[in-house]
Formats: C-alpha cells, sequence, structure tokens
C-alpha cells in the first residue's frame, strides 16, 4: 500500500453523482469527477438524472440513530472543540488552505459565474464567510446585496478585502453568530454556504445554514449547495495501521497499549491511495439541505460491502460529494479517493479485526452517526459489522469519536 501523508485538525488538521466536466479555462476549472465511479446499486437505476445515485435515501427504516453508548473513562473523552472552534478561524492558514483548495473554491466559482442568473438582483446571505470570497463571487456575479456573516475576527480582515476590492455598496459583513445578528432585511433570496466538515459533519455548520434557512430565505429561495451525500468503504492498509495502532504495544521496549484503545477510537483524517479499496462504495445517507430539519443529520443506515479482489481490510473510509442541483446544469465535487484531491480529504475508520476477505464475499453492517451531546459540532460514531467469509468469521461493535 502507498504511505500516506497523515493529517489531524485539532486533531484533524487539514459512487457517485456523475457531474460532467466541460472544456473550460484554468481560471474557472472545477470538477474534481474525471475517474470512473463507483456503481450504482439496483435501487437507483432508472433515475432520469445525469448522474448515479448521490440523490437515493437509505431505508426510512433503518434512518433513525439510537443513542450511543460511548466509554467517557477514555482520556480526554469531556474534551470538546467548542471552545476553540471560532477562534481557530481567525487563523490565516486554515483560509489559505480552503482557498487554495482548487476543487472547493473553483466549483463554487463556477456555480456562481456560470449561473448568474441566479443571482442577478438578488439577496444573498453568505453564511461563515470567512475572507469573503464568496460574497465577492456573488457581487461580481451580479448580486443585488450580499450579507455576510463571519463570527471570527476574520471578519475584520474581510471587511478590509471587499473594502479594497470596490464592493463596500454590494456586501455587507457581519461579525457575529448567525443566531444572534440582526439581518437588516426581513428575507433573503439566496444562501450560500461552505459548511461541510471533515467526514461532512464533523465542525460542520449545517445547522446554522438550517436556521438561517428557516428565519430568513424566501419561499421559492435557494441554498447552495443543496444535496450533500455520504459514503463509505473498506481498504487495506496493514502498513498505516501498524504504524499508527500497534506502534503502542512496544514504544521504546515500553508497553504502552493502554493508548490503542483512544487511538482505535479517533477517526485519521488522511488521504487514502485508491488502490487500496477492496470493496464497492455504499451510498449511506443524502441530505437535502433545503428540506431537512436539524435532527436529520443523525442517523443509522446500513451498509453492504462487497469485495472485489481477495485482500486483507484494515479499516473502513468515508467520504462526502456535494452537489448543486439548482444550476443550469449539475455542478458539484466529490471528496472521495477516486477523486481529486481536496483538503477534507477522506476519513479513516480503523477496525479491531483484520478481515481476510475473497472476491465476491460481504461485510454487512451499519452506521449510527450522531451530534456529541455537549458539542453539536462533534461527532459520535458507532459501527457494527459482521463478516462471514471462508477464512474469517466475526462480528463486532466499535465506536468512534471526532472531536
Amino acid at each position: 500500500m502507498a504511505r500516506r501523508e497523515s493529517s489531524n485538525s485539532h486533531q484533524y488538521e487539514g459512487t457517485h453523482t456523475r457531474f460532467e466536466d466541460e472544456p473550460i479555462d484554468e481560471a474557472t476549472e472545477s470538477s474534481n469527477l474525471e475517474d470512473p465511479m463507483c456503481e450504482a446499486d439496483e435501487s437507483t437505476i432508472g433515475q432520469d438524472k445525469a448522474f448515479d445515485h448521490s440523490m437515493c435515501e437509505p431505508d426510512d427504516s433503518d434512518d433513525v440513530a439510537r443513542p450511543l453508548d460511548l466509554d467517557d473513562s477514555v482520556i480526554g473523552s469531556d474534551k470538546t472543540s467548542a471552545d476553540y472552534y471560532f477562534d481557530s478561524y481567525s487563523h490565516f492558514g486554515i483560509h489559505e488552505e480552503m482557498l487554495k483548495d482548487v476543487v472547493r473554491t473553483k466549483t463554487y466559482q463556477n456555480v456562481i459565474y456560470k449561473n448568474k442568473f441566479l443571482f442577478k438582483d438578488k439577496v444573498v446571505l453568505d453564511v461563515g464567510a470567512g475572507t469573503g470570497i464568496l460574497s465577492l463571487f456573488c457581487a461580481k456575479a451580479g448580486a443585488k446585496h450580499v450579507y455576510a456573516v463571519e463570527c471570527s475576527h476574520m471578519a475584520d480582515m474581510a471587511k478590509e478585502i471587499v473594502s479594497a476590492n470596490g464592493f463596500s455598496e454590494v456586501i455587507t459583513v457581519m461579525k457575529g453568530k448567525v443566531e444572534e445578528i440582526v439581518l437588516p432585511v426581513a428575507q433573503v433570496d439566496i444562501i450560500i454556504s461552505e459548511w461541510m466538515g471533515y467526514f461532512l459533519l464533523f465542525e460542520n455548520m449545517l445547522n446554522t445554514v438550517l436556521y438561517a434557512r428557516d428565519k430568513w430565505l424566501v419561499n421559492d429561495g435557494i441554498v447552495l449547495p443543496d444535496k450533500a451525500s455520504l459514503y463509505l468503504t473498506a481498504i487495506e492498509d496493514a502498513e498505516y495501521k501498524e504504524d499508527k495502532i500497534e506502534f503502542w504495544n512496544s514504544v521504546y521496549g515500553f508497553d504502552m497499549s493502554c493508548i490503542k484503545k483512544q487511538a482505535m477510537m479517533e477517526p485519521l483524517v488522511d488521504t487514502v491511495d485508491q488502490n487500496q479499496i477492496v470493496t464497492n462504495c455504499q451510498l449511506l445517507k443524502t441530505m437535502d439541505i433545503s428540506k431537512m430539519a436539524p435532527g436529520d443529520a443523525s442517523f443509522t443506515a446500513p451498509f453492504k460491502l462487497v469485495a472485489s479482489r481477495d485482500d486483507y481490510i484494515h479499516a473502513l473510509v468515508a467520504y462526502f460529494d456535494v452537489s448543486f442541483t439548482n444550476c443550469h446544469k449539475l455542478t458539484g465535487f466529490s471528496t472521495g479517493p477516486r477523486s481529486r484531491a481536496t483538503h477534507w480529504k477522506q476519513t479513516v475508520l480503523y477496525l479491531e479485526d483484520v478481515l481476510t476477505i475473497c472476491e465476491g464475499e460481504t461485510i454487512v453492517g451499519s452506521m449510527t452517526v450522531a451530534q456529541n451531546k455537549k458539542n453539536p459540532r462533534d461527532v459520535d460514531i458507532m459501527v457494527k459489522y459482521s463478516f462471514n467469509g471462508q477464512r474469517c468469521q466475526v462480528s463486532r461493535t466499535q465506536y468512534y469519536k471526532m472531536r
């Protein structure tokens, strides 16, 4: 397997919808979906959209989150990211990383510049504006007015950036939490936000976007992006698991294996080589941001992963796609391992067991995702899986915490 450069912001620093690429110049290039995507399952065949399966929903009967009984005795389990979430976005490095994510930023740029009919003479709310780049795109596309809301100290820089680029009459930067500010207008036509976090839902701003939608969006208004889908696959990762997990068994001759439990519970945000993928990819959840309720971000979804070759499985890998379905032409991007890399990378969840799997054999199970009770920006994950293969049989429940 290819060794990866790991990354944890705070601790984590740093198939699908088919988005048809266009022959566009470098200044507006965005789509990262150049490689063949995973096959759609049979339930999606025959849909009349121009993409495979990011719009299909899991079975409603399985889409109910159950309480997660996580072990709070693990060291650091009482820590959350609440205290430093907004302060962290005051640092320029985070914004530099996001702006240099060409897939992310140029997709938004394409959505706005290639769909100016959506923005012309419209009032726009930019939720979590950061440097104000999305607000600037909207203003340049002909928006009547843009309200750029940013809670961190970056709001002060955004005001200077807006002024320096001559958009002070069109863009109003407002410093504060969306839930606490008072907009000078009763309604907005468009809400735009780059709200997604690692694993889609870690440290995300989804609830804030939904709050803004319910409070200010006109009845026929649009949310950009409006669809987000979470996927799961399985990988061979022997060398890296040895380095990250088994390492604690003997550290300079000392037994530190007590740390392994916590290490296993911390998902790793990292770049996965597509050659490590051993199974199909499974759609877990699609969220319609224009219609969903805040509680819909907590869910339980079944999965069935089928091996495409004889191999070993050391970890599950989650990633997400987002799409903008209100555009003249369907636009979006994927954070999957078969697509161009983004700063979201993928999320690796190591298994306690090493599964010896043969081609055609299946791992079945379910994943429960829930907001942490102490801090809704953190995520608790429970994975139940069973495997009954020729050379290996196992049934287990594992818990993970993204903090």
